[in-house]
């Protein structure tokens, strides 16, 4: 974890992003206190498209015929 001054974080913000990416946490502070955590998203899996398992499922014909 990489404490900055929100003053120093202005002028940086481009090599904090790269460390963000990188897989480093950020903590922006002003006066010693803790502002701003910077942490790098967590990627989300894309949600299946409705109708995306279209065929993959077969059911008998008698599939609901009750059995004795």
């Amino acid at each position: 974890m990489h404490e900055v001054d929100i003053l120093e974080a202005t002028k940086s913000l481009p090599e904090l992003t790269q460390s963000v990416i990188e897989g480093e946490e950020v903590i922006i502070t002003s006066e010693n206190q803790p502002l701003v955590k910077l942490v790098r998203i967590a990627e989300t899996k894309p949600r299946p498209k409705f109708g995306s398992a279209k065929g993959l499922i077969v059911m008998s014909e008698d599939f609901d015929v009750q059995s004795s």
